[in-house]
């Protein structure tokens, strides 16, 4: 008799990483490089539109959107320019929509991590478009999907698995946002905790790979050091860190209030009358009048967040951009044009705390930082990638401690009132499920041994076809049966199946179960394997039940059955379900 056919396994071990983790994290090199070129032209496709919309001047230098002189004009270019983005939309593609983040959680989940060339274009030339005319949007979005789209294409050039193509989409757009913003521990911790859907170092180490490559590349080709450099002193004992907390969870009620409000704002948008590609228009009117009341509300607003984070900005600026900005944002984002969340959360988080900041101890700079921390922490869901956000943009560390209660006092209050962030909803919109938290799979670390049925059933292989038939109709209880020989090895599995497809084809009732299954494969498993595995070997040989032989004498010391398996996840749902109802007791 041949041998049986199992599918190949590795011995047991903490991690699941291979040789083809190197592969990845030399692609990484070229995928960190593509991201900070990418950003570089980002950056400077901004700084081009914006010297056309607002000064008539072809040049790429740094320009300041209220340095313009047009007075009641400038309510023209955010329509004009978002009217281009709507045109690029309509006839180049509608994946330019938005802000890029969902974006690319769906390429990643949904997608099989697969990015156009057009997209990879389209993206950032749309969105250096709507920012350069007063979109009151960030490049950290567009940088996401145009990073992720060179890290998809270089992946899909070499024909790279799925898997694979992931992790360089995700060490591209992490590479985007490192350059930019100079922050490359939370470009990293924003893959893990909003990108990646994993924890492997397959994924982390090619991640972290671009995103230092990246960071090499900034200080020559955007600049160096933090981008926003401040530093505020303090003494963080228990009272900052509790007044940080309930910042925090004030960030996070002003989250999850922007984002209801997004979205009854596209809701909105969706229905006029109009077809979407003349939206981010309307929109761009919107912007343009805001920015006829306070100029500061257009654009990125870096220079609006410097100033929040020093303290000098004036408390009517800030106010303006508590409420001006925050209109102006999102009903240009709810309009359907090209742009990022995180720059604008940035300035509305810190606006918030700066004004808070005027009755509390230590300066309206340390609060509007608390503020921004909180924010993000509450409209992404990824409290450790805002606390490091907020000091790496500030070169501040010593404020971690203070980020970091902000972070948690905002995540806490968002995932108890908001059933999805601002990023996954839109996903959810289309009926497509996101689940941001992490767990180990029971399969995955009980073994065989734990669960299966000791000692089986069998059969032994000299029985005849007519005595297999016999017991079937007399005395079987289960559905199938491991077949073995006279040591107790395993010959096949003898299911119901057989059984009737050789009544209608009329086997020869003196053959041999040995002779019988004698051409039969039956994959098998060992008391180490993982129950995952267990489970794959189920699919692939279409059976709900695997018998469990020893690994060196290969003789049937168990068997396990798919309700063995479904118990697992049974009991493993039930406990959680047990820890949720005594919580709310």
């Amino acid at each position: 008799m041949p041998p049986i056919q199992t599918t190949p396994h590795r011995p047991l071990a903490d991690h699941s990483a291979d040789r083809r983790m190197l592969l990845l994290a030399a692609a990484a090199f070229v995928v960190g490089s593509g991201g900070a070129l990418g950003a570089w032209v980002l950056l400077k496709s901004i700084a081009l539109a914006t010297n056309l919309f607002w000064f008539g001047r072809l040049s790429v230098d740094p320009a300041v959107i209220t340095d313009n002189t047009l007075g009641i004009w400038l309510v023209a270019i955010p329509v004009v320019g978002s009217l281009i983005v709507g045109l690029m939309a309509r006839f180049g593609s509608d994946k330019i929509r938005g802000h890029g983040i969902p974006e690319a959680i769906e390429a990643i989940l949904f997608g099989e991590s697969r990015l156009s060339l057009k997209v990879a274009l389209l993206k950032p030339l749309s969105s250096a478009i709507s920012i350069g005319s007063g979109g009151p949007f960030g490049a950290e979005g567009p940088i996401i999907m145009t990073g992720g789209a060179i890290g998809s294409l270089f992946a899909q050039s070499f024909h790279l698995s799925a898997a694979e193509r992931k992790t360089l989409l995700v060490a591209g757009a992490a590479a985007g946002m490192t350059a930019i913003f100079g922050t490359p521990m939370a470009a990293i911790l924003l893959a893990i905790e909003v990108l990646l859907f994993e924890w492997k170092p397959r994924s982390f180490v090619p991640v972290v790979v671009a995103v230092l490559v990246s960071s090499l590349w900034r200080p020559l080709l955007i600049d160096a050091g933090p981008l926003f450099p401040v530093h505020h002193a303090i003494a963080l004992g228990a009272v900052p860190l509790g007044i940080a907390l309930a910042m925090g969870a004030l960030a996070g009620a002003q989250a999850a209030l922007l984002s209801s409000l997004l979205y009854r704002i596209e809701d909105l948008f969706g229905r006029l009358p109009l077809h979407w590609m003349w939206w981010p228009a309307l929109g761009g009117l919107v912007v343009g009048l805001g920015g006829l009341m306070d100029a500061h509300v257009l654009g990125a607003g870096y220079e609006s967040i410097r100033g929040l984070l020093d303290g000098s900005l004036a408390i009517r600026v800030a106010l303006a951009l508590l409420l001006v900005k925050a209109t102006v944002w999102l009903v240009a984002l709810g309009s359907g044009t090209s742009g990022g969340v995180l720059a604008p959360l940035l300035l509305l988080g810190g606006a918030m705390g700066f004004l808070v900041g005027q009755f509390l101890p230590g300066g309206s700079g340390l609060w509007a930082l608390a503020g921004m921390a909180g924010i993000l922490s509450g409209a992404m869901r990824a409290p450790l990638t805002a606390a490091l956000f907020a000091v790496e943009l500030t070169g501040d560390f010593a404020m971690l401690p203070l980020t970091l209660a902000a972070s948690a006092g905002a995540y806490a209050v968002s995932v108890l009132v908001m059933r999805r962030s601002i990023l996954t909803e839109k996903i959810a919109r289309r009926g497509r499920h996101v689940l941001q938290e992490y767990t180990v799979d029971p399969l995955d670390f009980l073994q065989a041994e734990q669960v299966m049925t000791r000692a089986p059933e069998t059969l032994a292989e000299t029985l005849t076809i007519a005595q297999a038939l016999a017991f079937f109709d007399d005395a079987a209880r289960h559905r199938s049966y491991p077949v073995v020989d006279g040591e107790g090895r395993l010959s096949g599995l003898l299911s119901r199946s057989d059984i009737l497809r050789w009544r209608l084809e009329g086997a020869p009732s003196a053959a041999s179960l040995a002779e019988a299954l004698s051409d039969a494969s039956q994959p098998s498993g060992t008391p180490a394997d993982p129950l995952a595995r267990i489970a794959d070997l189920m699919v692939e040989s279409g059976s709900g039940r695997v018998p469990i032989v020893d690994a060196e004498s290969r003789k049937v010391v168990g068997i396990v059955t798919r309700h063995d398996m479904l118990k697992v996840r049974h009991h493993h749902r039930a406990l959680e379900r047990e820890r949720s109802q005594r919580a709310r007791r």
